[in-house]
């Protein structure tokens, strides 16, 4: 899956239409729609699935927690003793975790505190975070020209950070780190391919930068004006050019790159353009897709028709929480009535040109790590592994005692059969006969 603090994946097309969504369409659009794409009043009820993934969240902790408090306050979604727990946890991480906190994850954290104008802007004063994100966010620049251009994180998080110290006036100079945008830096590209959801928070980043020059908030001349506007009709075109369904890149990615169009772009004047992706969009919601809470919160705001860049306004939707059925209640789980069936399922690991494979049996319905977990049983020396909690779920940091490497541009791919996954290993469910694969790759 999707992580942007760790990795970017491939695409996911939806192998079926929710038929009924197309009666609804024309409900769900503005009738004069300007350059926002979003889900109407009286359709609201559809996004309840998102809303209540966040709620009922037991995946996030202390920081972890940023995006969903984030998109709580952008939509307008109150919720008092929520908002205290999922603040009271991201302050206490903050104090605890200063030192080793990424850019991209204390950018996250302003955002979040500091959205829609609230009490916890003292804490981001008092604590100096925008200060701390300006020097995290020079030490990313240091990295790269001491480090062939790789910065200490990734390019999503750079952009994350840019974008928090523009909407904070934070401290950075706009001469020396526009030409680090450029859309052709190799940072843009993952496997060869673009990554759409770097590409869109760059663009949001971007788009803030160019309204500061214009509004004369911060120093800068023609010239950086004008590469600015470049880089970000360049950006665009690329999300664009990854377009398909009604998605850009794949599910997970198409919220930010709405937000981005919607900033950046007439694609949406097009209302054939809204439909096409509030179609594939619910389609996706209803199967589903969204089970993970920061997968949920990326996609509500471009629904909801807001991006990161209104953070500092006063916050309010078209969907009010009354217009929300907000359940607090625990998922019941049910137990199978049929007892559980195996699968057999093919596993292999590659670094560079050893090849190490065995088959391992796993229950009907196992996930990826499952497959992983099984075959270290068999052999360790081949196969031992290790993972770190993300808001995306486990993500593989190292096999053989081999760890990713953002500086190298090193990460462990997730292949079946030879292609790609667009999940990560804790949501990927496996199939019977199956080759799966863990291989040593650079981006």
């Amino acid at each position: 899956m999707s992580s942007p603090f760790l990795y970017t994946v491939g695409e996911m097309r939806p192998s079926h239409q929710l038929p009924l969504l197309g009666l609804l369409l024309f409900s769900l659009i503005p009738s004069q729609l300007c350059q926002i794409c979003e889900v109407s009043k009286e359709n609201c009820s559809y996004l309840n699935p998102l809303v209540n993934t966040m709620v009922n969240s037991n995946y996030t902790k202390g920081i972890q927690s940023a995006n969903i408090l984030l998109t709580l306050r952008l939509v307008g979604i109150q919720n008092q003793r929520l908002e205290q727990q999922l603040t009271q946890q991201i302050q206490e991480d903050t104090n605890r975790r200063e030192s080793e906190i990424t850019s991209g994850e204390l950018a996250l954290v302003i955002l979040a505190l500091g959205a829609c104008k609230n009490l916890d802007e003292e804490f981001i004063r008092d604590a100096h975070l925008v200060s701390k994100l300006g020097e995290k966010f020079k030490a990313e620049i240091e990295n790269m020209e001491t480090h062939s251009g790789n910065p200490l994180t990734n390019y999503y998080q750079l952009s994350l950070a840019l974008l928090t110290l523009c909407l904070s006036d934070g401290s950075y100079s706009i001469t020396n780190v526009i030409p680090y945008f450029t859309p052709e830096n190799k940072n843009y590209y993952f496997g060869g391919q673009f990554s759409v959801d770097t590409g869109a928070m760059a663009v949001l980043a971007l788009t803030c930068v160019k309204r500061s020059i214009e509004k004369e908030k911060i120093e800068a001349d023609k010239k950086d004006l004008n590469e600015t506007n470049v880089y970000i009709t360049s950006l665009v075109n690329k999300i664009l050019s990854a377009k398909h369904d009604g998605l850009f890149g794949n599910i997970f990615s198409t919220g930010e790159s709405m937000q981005a169009l919607f900033v950046s772009s007439n694609y949406y004047k097009n209302e054939g353009n809204c439909q096409e992706t509030l179609h594939t969009v619910l389609y996706n919601i209803s199967q589903g897709a969204f089970h993970l809470p920061i997968a949920a919160a990326q996609i509500l705001p471009a629904l909801m028709g807001k991006t990161y860049l209104d953070v500092n306004k006063d916050c309010s939707s078209v969907c009010s929480p009354v217009k929300f059925n907000i359940s607090t209640d625990k998922p019941v789980t049910v137990t199978p009535i049929i007892s559980p069936s195996y699968i057999s399922v093919n596993y292999s690991v590659q670094i560079n040109e050893i090849f190490n494979s065995t088959k391992v049996t796993v229950r009907k319905g196992s996930v990826f790590l499952d497959v992983m977990k099984a075959a270290q049983k068999q052999n360790e020396a081949a196969f031992r592994f290790k993972v770190e909690d993300s808001p995306w779920g486990p993500y593989i940091i190292s096999v053989q005692d081999i760890r990713a490497n953002n500086n190298d541009r090193t990460y462990w791919e997730l292949l079946s059969n030879g292609q790609p996954l667009s999940q990560g290993a804790g949501s990927y469910v496996v199939k019977n006969g199956e080759y799966l694969e863990v291989r040593w790759s650079k981006y």
